[in-house]
């Protein structure tokens, strides 16, 4: 079999990144099956080597991308050749994800986001005075060593409008711009690596040191790089419980504590890891899915950067719990500084006997790796996750199977979101029944809410299940004086709009689905009187229409014909009467609910159906 690009050799630079992860081929390697050790990873039994080697195409492609700042077509030929991947599958991979670059392109690059919450921040005008003042994206700058280009979320909505300054080189450097104040700033970080202030933690948890907190009850009071000072607060106390319960007593406290999935789905938690604990077949594999991309949100952020040794520890819970001997943490590529300081919590609790072989000296192995996104919403989908780990397109399988019994690698695999993840261990330190007692009879625990827009302190808010909107909104500061509210978006992108008469909702699942509303993902939007609510409705279908994936027909060509249709509504070129353009919008909504393989086509025109329905933003009556 032919591997090779004809014509397309990589350069010892290009080799050395590819090195550096895959190791030093053997002596007198000629691209062939001989080259098939993991140099010091975490082996995994059980999988023909060819498969277990193009796990390692999405890192090989970062670490190109990190130190050229592109991905060329001699160093994807380096790639494939030596990992046995056919360079046509190889190039559907790297073209599929929005932060890799198949051109030439400089080495710095800022990412500026124009994504919902940024726009409701003046990201718009942002853009435009980029434009004005440095040229179109892509534009090259400081002699061709910089330039800019625009991006969807960062998951930095609480100090928007935001961008990310990536940097190539020998050792990859990102740099958040948040808030961002002015074309002038993206510019000048351009041209040379800006001072990085320090962070007061209470811009992105306004609650931060709050005695009644629990998820939040160390961001900005342990230090989040230090292990010794993260057993000082409690550190470690659940997985010594864990111990004591047993395997079978962890997922007993879990299933009575009525957890459910945070990421949006609402899956009885405990149930998924029973299911998983009881599978014949092995290996198990845990996934923490970090890859949080939907617009407006940015709660796992804030857990991963400020509190990254309490995830170690819930997934070492969860992977005791239910048999998983190795677990991915999935991590959105636009959070270095998550991915930096992760990465050292695991490397800490490795050293100090809590992950690796013997746990905690209780006779059971566990491992973590951290596998970085590059830049794909749909990949938040579990089963386009793993297509993702495995080196594959992040396109979602068709289900069933179900992930807990043919998941990564063909195996039984537990995927968790990392909120879901952070009540494990209140839930075992006070135990399951105390838990299940806060909030209300289905919706139990505390909720993370990721409040942006129009508010006066935007941030990460945790509240117990049951407290309303408008309260919500209150306790981030309301709005601006003089202001009225114009509408909330509740869920990000694939959530719905509620209008002012709606603060009564109590942010209770139930609650939600009494209004026609959701929860999701934590995002609560606010848009007060002077935001331009058509404008944010066109960058919603925008965002459908380009994060979709392909794959089926309905989201495919519905999420393009959806975006026609708002941008004809917005122009005043109507196509029959208004009526007639909503119904149209409402078929279409329908189809892609109907027929769409996976969520992202199942909840492509909620916001904007609701939007049409509660607020008539292009005329007529709601």
């Amino acid at each position: 079999m032919d591997l090779h690009i004809i014509g397309a050799e990589p350069t010892p630079e290009e080799r050395a990144a590819v090195d550096a992860v895959l190791g030093q081929p053997e002596s007198g390697w000629d691209g062939g099956p001989r080259d098939a050790g993991r140099d010091g990873r975490v082996a995994r039994g059980g999988l023909p080597a060819a498969q277990e080697r193009r796990d390692l195409l999405l890192p090989g492609l970062h670490a190109v991308q990190d130190r050229i700042g592109w991905i060329s077509r001699g160093a994807l030929n380096y790639l494939c050749t030596r990992l046995l991947v056919p360079p046509a599958e190889a190039w559907g991979v790297v073209t599929f994800y929005h932060l890799f670059a198949t051109e030439p392109r400089p080495p710095v690059v800022a990412h500026v986001c124009d994504d919902v919450a940024c726009r409701a921040r003046g990201a718009r005008e942002l853009c435009g005075a980029l434009r004005a003042t440095i040229g179109p994206p892509g534009t090259p700058v400081a002699g061709g060593r910089a330039t800019w280009v625009t991006s969807p979320c960062l998951g930095l909505c609480e100090r928007a409008p935001a961008a990310l300054v990536l940097r190539a080189g020998n050792e990859r450097q990102g740099h958040e711009l948040a808030p961002v104040s002015s074309a002038a700033e993206v510019a000048e970080a351009l041209l040379a690596p800006p001072t990085a202030a320090p962070l007061d933690v209470r811009t992105i948890a306004p609650q931060a040191g709050s005695p009644d907190l629990v998820l939040l009850a160390r961001v900005g009071v342990a230090d989040p790089e230090s292990l010794d000072s993260y057993r000082a607060h409690g550190g470690y106390q659940a997985l010594t419980k864990a111990l004591e319960l047993g395997p079978a007593g962890v997922i007993a406290e879990i299933s009575a504590s009525k957890l459910v999935g945070r990421g949006g789905a609402a899956f009885p938690t405990g149930r998924k890891w029973e299911a998983v604990a009881k599978q014949p077949a092995r290996p198990h594999y845990l996934v923490m899915n970090a890859d949080e991309s939907e617009p407006g949100t940015f709660k796992d952020r804030v857990l991963l950067e400020e509190d990254p040794f309490a995830l170690v520890e819930a997934l070492t819970i969860a992977g005791y719990a239910t048999g998983c001997e190795f677990g991915y943490v999935y991590l959105r590529g636009e959070y270095p500084k998550a991915e930096a300081r992760f990465a050292n919590a695991i490397t800490q609790a490795r050293a100090a006997g809590l992950l690796g072989a013997n746990v905690a000296g209780a006779g059971f192995t566990f491992e973590l790796e951290i596998r970085r996104g590059a830049g794909a919403y749909i990949c938040g989908e579990e089963t386009a996750l793993f297509n993702s780990l495995e080196g594959k397109r992040g396109e979602p399988r068709s289900k069933p199977p179900f992930p807990v019994e043919v998941g990564l690698f063909g195996k039984p695999t537990l995927v968790n979101n990392v909120e879901t993840l952070a009540n494990v261990l209140p839930i075992l330190t006070g135990g399951g029944a105390a838990w299940a007692a806060i909030g209300t009879g289905n919706s139990t625990g505390k909720k993370l809410f990721c409040l942006s827009g129009h508010v006066q302190r935007p941030g990460v808010y945790e509240v117990s299940f049951g407290k309303t909107l408008g309260e919500l909104i209150e306790l981030a500061g309301g709005l601006a004086p003089g202001r009225s509210l114009q509408a909330v978006l509740l869920g990000g992108a694939a959530g719905v709009f509620v209008g002012p008469d709606q603060l009564a909702m109590p942010l209770t699942f139930e609650g939600a689905r009494a209004a026609q509303a959701t929860l999701g993902s934590g995002v609560v939007l606010v848009y007060d009187d002077t935001a331009d609510l058509p404008d944010a409705l066109l960058r919603i279908a925008e965002f459908f229409r380009h994060e979709s994936c392909g794959q089926c027909v309905p989201c495919r060509v519905g999420t393009v014909r959806q975006e026609e249709l708002l941008r004809r509504l917005a122009e005043n070129r109507l196509h029959g009467s208004l009526e007639t353009e909503h119904a149209l919008l409402a078929d279409l909504g329908q189809a892609m609910r109907d027929a769409s393989i996976c969520g992202l086509g199942q909840t492509a025109s909620s916001a904007i159906e609701s939007a049409l329905r509660v607020l008539a933003p292009f005329g007529g009556r709601p």
